[in-house]
């Protein structure tokens, strides 16, 4: 198989997961109009991304602990995710609250769990000496659809001129990620057979999940996930809501400098897949933990300063905190079982987005009692956590080589 020949379903799949996993944020781009709309407190508006997280969290238990994650076809799981995840996206035109909405939301999420573990398992299937590259353009593309909201939302502020208006339909938003959603979905079934180091599908087994977390390197590597978790959705979830608060740009602008700050993430996925394959994952993980709590902190000393510096701190921010996450994922898929690396994954994905609804709920809470600052400390202080457990694997990695 030359790198030719694996570059097409590569490039599909990474299209796949970017166009699909948009809707996630879809709210997000919108809270301003939601709470409008609907009369939502901030804890109500924090809840349609918690919805999504959890309903994530629970699609992921579910593939994992009945062993659908490896008994069926990677490829087909991104598929019906991503047009599962597209209807249910659009189910939220037809609620007038948080009821209906939060049901559609949950859904969503159950869906998008079939998306994206399943995703970088099918990369998996297609590269092995570069998989930290393929992982970490899997990520970016991710990082890319999270961006499409804010991107969406900015085009539909222009309404079609040249001055952007901040009033911008909600509807409008949840329409183009959820069609954008539905294409990914259809670009999936294009895919007709996994990568030459596809394992043999599995049977169904319960016991999948718990199997995979048997093996040390794999739990560390799920710690550090979360760690990592902690921060990073928290900062896409509210960044818009922290630029609106910096006064860099204008209400217009904000949907702009939001997926700006997002988008950044994607060459730091590139570049850092590139320097896990160097010098090894858990350095190169290190080595983003460092830039990314250097950049939180920063912003929450210096949200006073000039515009250009804090514009520069939140691009810098988007580049680090997501940089890792591929590093991450690929450490976990080659420390696991091999016949257990979906489920390896599925769990990875479960314990990390059931943290991330904890500060995705947290951090307008924390704004709220004490400040942007305040949060800001937060969210870097988990990012710092998932760090130390790398520590604790490559001090058991340099132990296990010293005694071989």
């Amino acid at each position: 198989m030359t790198t030719r020949e694996a570059r097409r379903p590569l490039v599909v799949l990474a299209a796949a997961t970017a166009l699909a996993m948009g809707v996630w944020f879809s709210t997000s781009a919108v809270v301003p109009q939601l709470v409008a709309a609907w009369d939502l407190r901030p804890t109500g508006a924090a809840l349609l991304t918690v919805a999504v997280q959890l309903g994530f969290v629970a699609g992921a238990l579910l593939s994992a602990g009945t062993g659908l994650a490896d008994a069926v076809p990677a490829r087909r799981l991104v598929a019906v995710g991503a047009l599962g995840a597209g209807a249910a996206n659009a189910a939220l035109l037809l609620a007038d609250g948080l009821g209906v909405a939060l049901a559609a939301r949950a859904v969503t999420g159950a869906l998008l769990a079939l998306v994206y573990p399943s995703a970088l398992k099918e990369v998996a299937t297609w590269s092995r000496r570069r998989r930290g590259r393929a992982m970490g353009a899997m990520v970016g593309a991710l990082t890319l659809g999270t961006a499409l909201p804010h991107v969406v939302a900015g085009v539909a502020a222009l309404g079609g001129g040249t001055t952007p208006s901040p009033a911008v339909p909600w509807q409008g938003v949840v329409v183009g990620t959820s069609v954008l959603a539905l294409v990914g979905g259809l670009l999936a079934l294009t895919l007709r057979r996994s990568g030459p180091h596809a394992r043999p599908p599995a049977a169904f087994d319960r016991r999948a999940a718990l199997a995979a977390l048997r093996r040390r390197p794999v739990v560390l590597a799920v710690a550090a996930y979360a760690g990592h978790m902690w921060e990073l959705y928290a900062m896409w979830a509210w960044v818009g809501a922290l630029v609106g608060t910096l006064g860099v740009v204008g209400a217009g602008g904000t949907p702009w400098l939001t997926a700006a700050a997002v988008a950044a993430g994607a060459p730091g996925c590139l570049l850092v897949g590139a320097l896990g394959d160097r010098v090894g994952r858990p350095r190169a993980v290190l080595v983003c933990v460092a830039g990314s709590v250097t950049a939180a902190v920063a912003l929450a000393v210096l949200r006073g300063g000039p515009g250009w510096l804090l514009v520069a701190l939140l691009l810098a921010w988007g580049f680090w905190v997501v940089a890792d996450s591929a590093q991450l994922s690929a450490l976990v898929t080659e420390r696991a079982d091999p016949d257990l690396v979906g489920g390896a994954v599925a769990v990875q994905m479960a314990v990390g987005y059931l943290t991330t609804a904890v500060t995705v709920w947290l951090v307008p809470v924390v704004v709220a009692a004490a400040s942007w600052s305040a949060a800001l400390v937060v969210l870097a202080a988990g990012s710092v956590l998932g760090g130390a457990a790398l520590v604790v694997l490559l001090r058991d990695e340099r132990r296990a080589a010293v005694a071989a």
